[in-house]
């Protein structure tokens, strides 16, 4: 039974190769920490549906692409609800001039990233991140 699932908000959108995907993350997961996923939702969601959340949990009025939420009762085992707006993705995609799946898959690991405890506040901890997401993508290419 898959402890990563996938669900969608407000789009019409489908992610592909969930397979492929899940297996990435959990060697992610177990690589950097050991830790087991008890259960890790991606909820996939317009820019409006996620900016409510920014609002009403962090006092935020700015679009974002991902929110991590852990729930994580215990040292061992990952719980974790990440949402990603669908909508940020193909405007960062088109901006950055890069395929909106290699933006799809660095908003997901970013998203589990941060569940592993990685911040992106400081400009330092902003590097550490950005190296860390290469890092991960490249074991999802190979």
């Amino acid at each position: 039974m898959p402890r990563i699932h996938f669900f969608y908000e407000d789009v019409k959108f489908t992610v592909p190769n969930k397979t492929k995907l899940r297996n990435w993350i959990e060697l992610i997961i177990k690589n950097e920490t050991g830790k087991k996923i008890k259960n890790i939702n991606f909820i996939f969601c317009s820019d409006e549906f996620l900016l409510e959340f920014n609002k009403i949990y962090f006092h935020d009025h700015t679009l974002t692409d991902v929110i991590t939420f852990d729930y994580s009762d215990d040292e061992r085992n990952l719980e974790s609800d990440i949402y990603i707006s669908i909508h940020r993705i193909k405007e960062n995609s088109q901006d950055l001039k890069i395929p909106f799946i290699n933006e799809l898959h660095r908003v997901m690991i970013h998203g589990v990233l941060h569940l592993l405890g990685y911040r992106d506040k400081s400009e330092d901890e902003l590097q550490i991140m950005r190296e860390k997401e290469n890092e991960c993508l490249t074991l999802y290419l190979s």
